[in-house]
């Protein structure tokens, strides 16, 4: 395949069949347009998120007097201009719904940078909550609450390994408010969660508790058994990668105690010995 900068098209080069035509140019600008963007040639602003209560499509009318071509404004004009900027002021978020959302993702943006999250849940985090704001939802409800659910809820659709007590202690919210509020988005917006996969909880645990990586690639193989003989199912996968550890520990003569790795992981000991008796029956040990 060659790609034509000129025309702009996309075609084979053994039968010039063209697969796509009026191909959009990415690179920069050969030129500024105006004195003051003499250095930015750039094609675009910021790039459009749902996290940002206008999207990132905010109007913005600049304070500088002057027109596209870096003319001072004629002074029959600048009144104009003037008023037109204090109603853009005025306008920007005087509608409740922007209010809410303004408000909201300001929380969103404070408890994702804490958590560590990528973009990819912060998209879905926003995207479940405007859905939940406009079905209604969140109308007699905490909105922090409700972001803090709509946060494990995007953890949990994306495969993000961050557990209800983890959102419920960087989060001025009781976990069982937030649990009701995601039972309530569950219920009301039809969502399907997948199963967390508790191969994706074994590295967390294992960089807390400081374990080797020989132990871990152990605990992987463990669970990896435990998935191919259904016994995994059902079982809260925290747990059951905190008993893999455990037990990889074990086998491989880590010196770490049930309690050490418990407290990595957020369960109890009791948790962690259950679910030991039951791998210890899949590896006959």
């Amino acid at each position: 395949m060659v790609v034509d900068t000129g025309g702009g098209e996309l075609f084979c080069s053994n039968c010039g069949f063209v697969v796509k035509e009026k191909i959009e140019e990415i690179g920069p600008e050969w030129r500024a347009f105006s004195k003051e963007e003499k250095d930015d040639r750039s094609r675009t602003g910021i790039p459009t998120s749902l996290a940002m209560h206008d999207m990132g499509l905010a109007t913005v009318i600049g304070y500088e007097n002057r027109d596209a071509a870096g003319r001072s404004l004629p002074s029959s004009i600048r009144s104009t201009i003037e008023r037109l900027r204090t109603w853009d002021g005025r306008s920007q978020v005087h509608e409740p719904v922007d209010r809410n959302l303004r408000q909201a993702f300001s929380e969103l943006d404070r408890l994702t940078d804490k958590l560590n999250v990528g973009d990819a849940v912060i998209e879905k985090a926003a995207y479940i909550y405007r859905k939940a704001l406009e079905r209604g939802l969140v109308r007699g409800r905490s909105i922090s609450a409700l972001i803090a659910a709509s946060i494990y809820a995007a953890c949990r659709d994306t495969e993000t390994p961050r557990t209800l007590k983890d959102v419920a202690a960087i989060s001025n919210v009781k976990k069982k408010d937030i649990a009701r509020c995601y039972r309530l988005l569950l219920r009301e917006m039809d969502l399907k969660m997948p199963v967390v996969d508790p191969t994706k909880c074994v590295s967390r645990i294992a960089s807390r508790s400081g374990l080797s990586e020989k132990t871990k690639r152990r605990a992987l193989d463990i669970l990896k058994k435990a998935g191919e003989t259904k016994t995994s199912a059902g079982k809260d996968p925290m747990g059951l990668a905190a008993a893999a550890l455990y037990v990889a520990c074990v086998l491989e003569g880590e010196n770490k105690t049930q309690k050490d790795v418990a407290e990595a992981a957020g369960v109890t000991e009791v948790t962690i010995r259950n679910r030991y008796k039951g791998l210890k029956a899949i590896l006959d040990i």
